[in-house]
């Protein structure tokens, strides 16, 4: 067992601030919430977790809740059968909210939820009990923003770009209409009923929503809200593809955040766009400059990028599909690891002063993780000075392609995320293994599967 004060302590002791947890349990009380539950973040970005009743809070608040260490990785096992991430003999985790994500569920006000974060239980033995959970994605964000803070004064803020492609009674685009539906008013308010409906319970819930569209697909609206702390933005984007369910349920309709749904679709993306700030100053903006410029800072940030996208690949890109999103002529996919100022098909592209936008993430992104591995991105760019090169169409073309290209599946992308020591080093080993494990299933039972492709391929060919 631990001696001394632990991290889990510390916690504890937070939550349980008589002024704090009386004004929360007071604050429930006034709101008539019965029920709390209690949330964490799996590897693959699921929420999970309990559900508390109201009458038993404030004990809550002290204790936390017990789950499955294999429930961060989606309970899957290996192929002897074995849980991922803890067998039936591992101990348990403890799950400790975060005072400051309590809020009352707008689609059940009797509801209501925390995020939480991760913790070894306080009596393991040779000073494990009470750290942190290693494996605890969110967790670690917070801890690694944090130590990249202290080492570089900086802070990453990021706003996300999520699309998502809707289907159900009425949102069918009409009959040989051929015209492409990206932006189109029509298009846009035959959403009306979920896109109202997502704004106002994502206004509920804290997201100050700034705007939205209709993108290229059939069905397909990308909601915005503000650019804020890397942090919050991850949890904020969790929340967000809640809502969408929730709204999905209630509406009757359909939602999936598939990278590529469909073979003539472009696929639903996740841009982050990021700057470092350091307190109020934009470190990737000059002072009074107006034309599209990037600082010193700015250009560093992107070579860092460049030079680790394809071993990013595995976590910005999480999934089998993924990789088909990637492939695909046309769009505004990227599908080569290059930047640009206003150039839509670059895996990084500067659109405004102050800002960059990463475009090679997928809807299916964990946004702890990816938040986590271009941290580390970023952060090596400056330290090293990594230089980007020319932009898109500014310059002679290179001799050859200065960064490694994009991978064009999850194995390949899985082999190049395990030989980067800077990526894998970000998400921490124990992470960085289970992931591993837990996406080299996916593609092992992808390339078990047989196929609708390759029955129709394959089935009545001849020898």
């Amino acid at each position: 067992m631990t001696t001394g004060r632990t991290p889990l302590d510390e916690h504890r002791e937070l939550n349980t601030d008589g002024t704090a947890a009386a004004g929360l349990c007071e604050r429930a009380a006034e709101a008539g919430v019965e029920y709390v539950h209690f949330q964490t973040v799996t590897l693959t970005g699921r929420l999970v977790g309990k559900t508390v009743p109201a009458r038993q809070l404030r004990r809550g608040l002290e204790t936390g809740v017990q789950m499955f260490r294999s429930v961060l990785a989606d309970l899957r096992t290996d192929a002897a059968g074995a849980p991922l991430g803890g067998g039936e003999d591992a101990a348990e985790f403890t799950a400790m909210p975060d005072l400051d994500t309590f809020a009352v569920l707008p689609w059940d006000p009797r509801s209501a939820w925390f995020l939480c974060r991760l913790y070894e239980p306080g009596h393991r033995p040779d000073g494990v009990g009470g750290r942190p959970l290693a494996t605890d994605a969110r967790g670690a964000l917070r801890r690694l923003h944090a130590d990249f803070t202290a080492r570089t004064g900086l802070e990453l803020r990021s706003g996300c770009e999520p699309e998502a492609t809707w289907s159900g009674p009425g949102l069918e685009r009409p009959e040989g209409h051929r015209v492409s539906p990206a932006f189109d008013c029509a298009a846009m308010d035959r959403l009306r009923p979920v896109y109202q409906r997502v704004v106002e319970y994502g206004q509920a819930l804290g997201l100050e929503m700034i705007e939205g569209g209709h993108e290229g697909d059939d069905g397909q609206l990308e909601m915005n809200w503000l650019y804020d702390h890397a942090d919050r933005t991850a949890d904020r984007l969790v929340v967000h593809r809640t809502i969408c369910r929730q709204v999905a349920r209630e509406s009757g309709a359909a939602v999936t955040f598939m990278p590529k749904a469909a073979a003539n679709s472009l696929g639903n993306g996740l841009h982050h766009n990021l700057s470092l700030w350091r307190g109020g100053e934009n470190a990737f903006s000059e002072p009074g400059e107006t034309a599209l410029h990037l600082t010193e800072t700015g250009r560093h940030a992107v070579g860092g990028v460049l030079r680790h996208t394809a071993a990013m690949a595995a976590v910005v890109c999480p999934t089998v599909n993924s990789y088909k999103r990637l492939d695909q002529a046309g769009g505004f996919t990227p599908s080569r690891v290059d930047w640009g100022w206003e150039t839509k098909t670059c895996a990084v592209r500067v659109p405004a002063n102050g800002r960059i936008e990463y475009r090679v993430p997928d809807a299916m992104a964990n946004p702890y993780l990816s938040h986590a591995v271009l941290l580390a991105a970023v952060e090596d760019g400056i330290k090293n000075q990594i230089d980007p090169g020319p932009a898109k169409g500014c310059g002679p073309p290179a001799a050859a392609e200065p960064f490694p290209g994009l991978p064009a599946s999850l194995g390949e992308a899985l082999e190049l995320f395990t030989a980067s020591p800077v990526i894998t080093g970000a998400l921490g080993r124990e992470t960085a293994e289970l992931f591993t494990e837990l996406k080299s299933a996916e593609w092992a039972r992808f390339r078990r599967a047989v196929t609708d492709w390759e029955l129709a391929e394959y089935r009545d060919a001849g020898c």
